[in-house]
Parts: C-alpha cells; structure tokens; sequence
C-alpha cells in the first residue's frame, strides 16, 4: 500500500475513535440487580395411611377338576354305541355311552346260578338226611334197648337151666347187630357236620363267582359317572375290545381348576395378611386352609380381557416349581359352562391361559405413593412446614398396581412431591403446581 493511500484513511479512524470516547463518557452505569431465590412449582399429595388389600396375580393353565377315562375291563364286541358319543358332546351322569357283547357274561351268570341252586338243593337233602337219621336211630336204640333186655332174660334162663345156650348165643348176636346198627347210625350222625362245612365252603365260593360274574356282566355296560364333556372316543361299533383298552375319555364339567405359580417372596404377604384377617396370630399350618379360604380369586382370560370368572382358592400343591421356584396355588372355578353364549362369554374349557388375580383381606394401615413418587427406589421428596424441598430415605415393603407401600419413612399428614425434580436440591423453595399458598 503506498503512503498516499494510508493518509486517506486516518481521518475516519479518528473519527470513529472519537464517537466511541463519546458514547463512553455518556452511557449510564450498569444497574445492580438482587438475586432472587430459586423456587419450582410441582404435584403434591398429603400422605395418608390406609388399610392395604395385597394383591398378587399368577398364570396358569385350566383343566378339569375331574377326569374320566374308561377302559374295557371285560373283553367282547361293541354292540352298542350312543349316537351323541362324539367329542366336545356334553352328557349326563349315569348316561349309558357303550354297551360289550353281554352274552358271554350272562351264560356264565346262568350256569353259575344253576351251580349254586344245585348244591342249595345238596345242603336241603343234607338237612333232612340228618333229620331221617335221626329218627332211625330213636327207633334203633328202642330196639336196641328191648334186646338187651331179651339177652339178659335169656342169660338168666340159661343159667337156670330151663333154657339150652344156643338160644342165648342166637340172642347175643341178634342184640350185637342191633347195637351195631346203632353204632353207625350214630357215626353218620357224626360226619353230618364236617360235610355241611365242606357244602358251605362249596356254595360260599360258587356264591363269590355268582357276584364276579355279574360283576363282569355289569362291565359289559359302560355308564359316565358324572356330568362330562366327551374328550376322545377310541372304539366304534362292530369293534372288538380288550381287556385294558381306553374306550372312551371324558372332562367334569361341574369344576375347573388353575394352579397359578405365584412369586416365593408375595406368597408369605398375602397368606399372612389371610390369616392375620382370621384372628389367629402366627399362621400356623392347620390353619392354612382357613385362610386359603379368605382369599378372593379372580381368572381373566388373556386373549380376552373382558372374560372374568370368580375362583376360589382350593390349596397350595406340596411342592415349589423346580425351575420357577414358584408356589403353585390351586384356583377351582364352579361351573364353568355356566351362562356361556360365545363369543360374547365363552366357557371355561381346559388349556386356556389364564391370569389369576389373588386378593387378601385388608391388612393394618400403610401409607401408599405412586410408584412415580419414590425415587431411586428409596428416597421420596417432601415439601416440609417451611415449604422447602427435603430428601427423605423411605422403604418400600412392596409395588402392586403402579403404588409402593411403604413400611416406614413417611408418616401421615407430610406433603409428598410427585413430580421428578432436576436438580433436586434440598431446601430449595417448592411451590404447589395447584396454585396453594405456601
């Protein structure tokens, strides 16, 4: 750049140098403004304590409370079989679904009671042989008697000796035959009883082959011994059975049962509030039943939120879930079919996936926050008298539906901070977002 042109440029240099000394000298001085304390607005509840229902909810499976199965315990041909025997069918109790060729059962029935009739008539003939007998030998011991009482006459005459011996000798053998006579009539007398015995022992078994061939009889009749809904069907007619062949399987319509695998740590809480309900101290294992019963059940279908079916809770199974380490409750619904009208209520059938939802009688207040309330889960933020912000350490014995109650740290009547607040500093200024005054 020449000399020439550096020359032209400091007259506007000095120029603006000196408007800027100007507006220096004239400006105003910065005004000093007080720091005002910080403050935020946000939610606040009033704590309050009030008795807690503990709540749990399990999943599981349904089954009938009662199945059925019939096997053939006699062989033959089906010779009859129930028109509506076709699977999801509903049939009643002490309806006959199957009938077994009987024929075979009923001439072994026949020929047993002909048996048995025969020797019946064998212990009558008895019983009146013994009274024949009997009668004979009244009549052989009168004879008996009246030759003895010839013998002896005839031995005084012989001795007298008005009478040859051969007469004697002819007398003592006419009264040894008479005796003798006597002698067997009474020992068949004497083996009367050993073959009544023999005879009862012979139409007491007679009579336990009567009953087991009715009995077979009677299997030959396949009947359904309460009301079910027919499962699978695995014979049809003309068909020829076995003895041990599944004929026909069934589901009890009257019950449904879901064993629910509930979390080892809230099993304890809600049992123990059952029975702290029930007034009796420590739970104590007789009297876990009693407090099952106090529990209310409730079965929502998964797939459809909208079917609900009231349970009750039966008993808990004798073992935890190896792999779940779960307590599996049983939950039994009555009369699951009841009202149904698909698909606006559909029944309770077997292998549905259920949600159970168990509810335990109202325990002892608890103060109870949103879940939103508690942060890292352990400390609550509390406006305090002053209306500033305190960091409280709180412990929450357990969360059921979006709320954690607490079992201690907060006490009733304290104003407790919803809203998350960043930064968190405690005692700064907490203004309620309601518009309350401080």
């Amino acid at each position: 750049m020449t000399p020439w042109r550096v020359l032209r440029l400091l007259p506007p240099v000095a120029v603006g140098i000196a408007v800027a000394a100007w507006l220096l000298s004239t400006a105003e001085p910065p005004v000093r403004k007080a720091q005002a304390e910080r403050s935020v607005a946000a939610r606040t509840v009033i704590a309050e304590a009030a008795p807690v229902r503990p709540v749990v909810r399990g999943y599981g499976n349904v089954r009938p409370a009662r199945s059925w199965e019939a096997v053939a315990e006699v062989a033959g041909a089906i010779t009859w079989r129930l028109g509506r025997l076709e699977t999801g069918n509903m049939i009643k109790a002490g309806t006959k679904v199957l009938q077994i060729d009987p024929a075979t059962y009923e001439l072994a029935v026949a020929q047993t009671e002909a048996d048995l009739a025969a020797q019946r008539a064998e212990a009558e003939q008895l019983d009146r042989e013994e009274r024949n007998t009997r009668r004979i030998l009244s009549l052989e011991q009168e004879r008996l008697a009246l030759a003895e009482s010839d013998l002896e006459r005839a031995r005084n005459l012989v001795e007298q000796g008005t009478a040859p011996q051969t007469r004697l000798d002819e007398q003592e053998r006419a009264t040894l035959q008479v005796r003798r006579g006597v002698t067997e009539l009474r020992n068949t007398l004497d083996l009367i009883p050993s073959r009544r015995k023999r005879l009862e022992a012979q139409i007491a078994r007679t009579e336990a082959a009567l009953s087991r061939a009715r009995r077979d009889l009677e299997k030959t009749r396949v009947t359904t011994p309460f009301d079910l809904r027919v499962g699978k069907v695995h014979v049809e007619r003309h068909q020829f059975a076995g003895t041990g062949q599944p004929l026909v399987s069934g589901d009890g319509v009257a019950r449904a049962e879901i064993t629910a695998h509930l979390p080892i740590e809230t099993f304890p809480r809600l049992v123990g509030a059952a029975g702290a309900a029930g007034g009796n101290g420590p739970m104590q294992a007789e009297a876990l039943q009693e407090a099952l019963s106090r529990i209310e059940a409730r079965v929502r279908l998964v797939a459809d939120r909208d079917q609900v079916w009231q349970g009750r809770v039966l008993r808990v199974e004798n073992a935890l879930d190896p792999q779940a380490r779960s307590v599996p409750v049983v939950v039994a619904v009555d009369g699951p079919y009841a009202g149904t009208n698909p698909p606006e209520r559909l029944p309770l059938v077997p292998n549905m996936y259920v949600e159970i939802t168990l509810t335990g009688p109202a325990g002892e207040p608890r103060v109870s926050l949103p879940d939103s309330a508690v942060h890292q889960d352990d400390t609550v933020y509390l406006r305090d008298d002053d209306g500033r912000l305190e960091l409280r350490k709180v412990e929450v014995d357990w969360r059921q539906s979006g709320r954690a109650i607490l079992s201690r740290g907060i006490e009733p009547g304290e104003a407790v901070i919803l809203d998350d607040l960043v930064p968190a500093i405690p005692g700064m200024k907490v203004v309620p977002a309601d518009g309350a005054s401080e």
